[in-house]
């Protein structure tokens, strides 16, 4: 692999990561988080924790 081919799957390596910590700690952790705690600013509403994966495994389906 050329150096470009290994920036580029580290990129999405690396983009995938953020993508997975995030929505663990969306969904794991900030339940469990009281709802005054600053931390939620941060945090689309949990509502969004379902309708995002299952809009975009849609789209999936649909593209395939």
């Amino acid at each position: 692999a050329t150096g470009t081919d290994q920036v580029v799957g580290l990129g999405l390596v690396a983009v995938s990561l953020i993508i997975f910590t995030y929505y663990t700690v969306w969904v794991i952790l900030l339940p469990f988080i009281d709802s005054q705690h600053v931390i939620h600013k941060y945090f689309l509403p949990q509502a969004y924790a379902v309708a995002i994966p299952l809009a975009a495994g849609l789209l999936l389906l649909l593209f395939v």
